[in-house]
């Protein structure tokens, strides 16, 4: 969990860089998935692990290639140009908010105790904190409205994926065909994109983008819904901002509040909250737990 809020914290860094050395978000997008494909590929292939042959898998990674990938990525990078780094990254953090609501709504995730509630709206609080969005313009533009749309995205897929895809077998198989039809939803939208003129920063940026913050964050966060379910997975969008303050503290030399200090913590035990379960709680939710005796009273078959 702690990897994949590295490398994907530092995505939103990597994305405004790009946007602003001339890479259109179109562009952006369609390369970070191609790369992210390309890393995935060789890791399958290096694992023996073949592409799914399932004309039903298939449909399943489409549709789940649509809402984990296409839509947020491309939303995140129209948001990130009006909007700042605070206040994408807590548009961000109501993912697992979203995917409590689907999860309820929708009897996809585990019932959540009261502890773990509670870390998923004190995780949130730590974020608010972190950024106070209050004291910034554009809460109400299309930019964070963008980026809001693609946190509940996110939510959509995850429940998507942990119901349809993460109990398959060949999770590097199916993570990079996901990837793949990803790169062909987005390949679609390239007629009415933005003419493009990235220098090599921006170049470097998207590199860095879609061999880490995407290919190696999507094996990662599959493996995550498989083993803790689509909540607890959301959980590390917490942990983004964590990141990003952190990042910018060593690399830009930015000053760490006791506000933002505290915030930090708040979300840490928030986080921890959330991962709070029942012993008897089984790995993939919608599977059943493996008996390891037989029934005393087996019943009578029908």
């Amino acid at each position: 969990m702690a990897t994949l809020a590295l490398l994907w914290g530092s995505g939103f860094l990597w994305i405004k860089v790009a946007l602003d050395h001339g890479l259109s978000p179109a562009h952006l997008t369609l390369t970070r998935c191609a790369l992210g494909t390309a890393v995935l590929l060789l890791l399958a292939r290096g694992a023996h692990q073949r592409l799914p042959r399932s004309r039903a898998l298939w449909l399943h990674v489409t549709v789940a290639a649509l809402f984990c990938n296409a839509i947020p990525f491309a939303l995140f990078a129209l948001g990130e140009q009006t909007v700042d780094s605070g206040i994408a990254g807590v548009m961000n953090a109501t993912t697992p908010l979203w995917s409590l609501l689907l999860g309820a709504v929708l009897g996809t995730d585990r019932a959540l105790h009261p502890l773990r509630l509670t870390g998923l709206f004190l995780g949130f609080a730590g974020v608010l904190l972190i950024f106070a969005p209050w004291q910034h313009d554009g809460l109400t533009g299309w930019g964070a409205g963008a980026l809001l749309a693609a946190a509940a995205s996110y939510a959509i897929a995850f429940t998507y994926m942990a119901r349809h895809l993460t109990p398959r077998g060949a999770p590097l198989a199916v993570s990079a065909a996901q990837l793949l039809m990803a790169t062909a939803w987005t390949t679609l939208a390239l007629p009415a994109a933005a003419p493009t003129h990235p220098d090599g920063t921006a170049l470097l940026a998207v590199t860095v983008l879609g061999v880490f913050s995407t290919g190696l964050t999507f094996y990662l966060n599959y493996r995550m819904i498989a083993e803790e379910g689509p909540t607890s997975a959301a959980t590390v969008g917490y942990l983004l901002p964590v990141v990003s303050v952190t990042l910018g503290a060593l690399v830009l030399n930015e000053t760490l509040g006791a506000r933002t200090l505290a915030g930090m913590a708040v979300v840490l035990a928030g986080v921890a909250a959330t991962r709070t379960r029942p012993r008897t709680e089984g790995a993939v939710p919608g599977l059943r737990p493996r008996r390891t005796a037989p029934p005393r009273r087996p019943e009578p078959a029908e």
